[in-house]
């Protein structure tokens, strides 16, 4: 009789904490078939290259140019306005 292999602490896939009872991750479902099997599994992040973590923009959002702006005010404006005449069409009894 095989007995069965002990989970690591953290799971290998993401990072949730672990029972040494459990038979699969309670947040992702991975199990010893897919990919707790690695003696040395261990969870390091997200694979995201270094240039992720650049805080050269932190907490800047991208810049839009004053003519978008423009237009998509315009847009809004001319929308709202349509809705209003629409409403007021209606109200006013143009079936």
């Amino acid at each position: 009789m095989s007995r069965r292999p002990t989970p690591p602490r953290e799971c290998p896939v993401c990072g949730a904490d672990l029972s040494p009872r459990a038979r699969a991750c309670p947040e992702c479902g991975a199990d010893e078939r897919t990919g707790w099997n690695e003696d040395d599994a261990r969870y390091d992040g997200l694979d995201l290259p270094d240039s992720a973590f650049d805080d050269d923009d932190a907490g800047q959002s991208p810049r839009k140019s004053p003519a978008a702006a423009r237009s998509r005010q315009l847009f809004w404006s001319i929308v709202g306005l349509t809705l209003i005449v629409l409403l007021v069409y209606r109200v006013l009894g143009g079936s």
